[in-house]
């Protein structure tokens, strides 16, 4: 008779002598510490821009709000000289902050998305993962950041097209890219926790146009702050969107800005930004 086949050896509990069961027995340490997070945040950044790809539609029709506004806008205050802004045309002095203005006026209206999200069950879906409150917020705030760099980009070949003179330099344009996403970051966190208040679409939308406008003219995107007056220049002291134009300003035309502070001011409103709609989060879930 023939030898009975042997029997296969047992796998330790290591799973030693079986490679290819490594895994199963031994499973991959989860990420720990400060590594959970960026993961999360490029995670749900990824998801976010996702939809792009279904439904590029908004990209094309936010682009006709700032060609106006350079078009029209811009070549008429150039050519009547009612605003002063010294040696710089006005057109070149209004180009980036239009670029501030299309990016607030997308992420102001981010609220709107999480809200559809919380209505079509996804939201609850997302808060039973283990990824942290803060992650799935910053991950959408720095996804509307990276919508906002595209229309900015619009922005910038259309001010080109007129003639306005604006930098090159590398370094400078990615000065200017940091400054889109941090001032889109907290817009569109500031959405998200009206959003965790209101709880609703419509009355999100109604806040959202009552405060979009003051915000725009209550900054330095259309005239110098030395021109307002006095209790518009305490005003535009405390608009986070001021300090972006000033960075975009001074990145790409070069005028005297405060770089430090600008940049200083928006990490901070972003972080307060995210914090405040990550709280906020577990009520509009519920």
């Amino acid at each position: 008779m023939s030898e009975a086949p042997a029997a296969p050896p047992l796998a330790s509990a290591d799973g030693a002598s079986r490679p290819d069961l490594g895994l199963l027995l031994d499973p991959p340490r989860a990420r720990a510490g400060w590594r959970v997070l960026p993961a999360r945040v490029a995670a749900m950044c990824a998801v976010e821009l996702q939809k792009l790809r279904h439904d590029r539609t908004e990209l094309y029709t936010r682009a006709i709000q700032p060609a106006l506004w350079l078009l029209i806008f811009g070549e008429t205050f150039t050519r009547i000289k009612a605003i002063p802004t010294g040696d710089i045309p006005y057109l070149d002095y209004l180009a980036p902050g239009i670029i501030a203005q299309s990016a607030m006026f997308i992420a102001i209206f981010y609220g709107i998305m999480i809200i559809w999200e919380r209505d079509a069950g996804i939201l609850t879906k997302l808060l039973v993962t283990p990824t942290p409150r803060t992650a799935l917020i910053t991950g959408k705030a720095f996804a509307s950041g990276v919508k906002a760099l595209i229309q900015a980009l619009v922005v910038v070949v259309i001010a080109a097209l007129l003639g306005v003179a604006m930098t090159w330099n590398p370094l400078r344009l990615l000065g200017v890219a940091l400054a889109v996403v941090l001032g889109s970051a907290f817009f569109s966190c500031l959405s998200m926790t009206i959003a965790g208040i209101v709880l609703t679409r419509d009355r999100l939308m109604g806040i959202g146009q009552a405060i979009t406008m003051p915000l725009f003219f209550g900054s330095n995107a259309l005239y110098p702050v030395a021109v307002m007056p006095g209790w518009l220049q305490a005003a535009s002291k405390v608009n986070p969107l001021s300090y972006q134009v000033d960075a975009l300003r001074g990145l790409l035309l070069g005028t005297p800005s405060h770089l430090l502070l600008d940049f200083g001011v928006l990490l901070v409103a972003a972080a307060v930004g995210v914090t405040s709609a990550s709280s906020l989060l577990g009520r509009l879930a519920r």
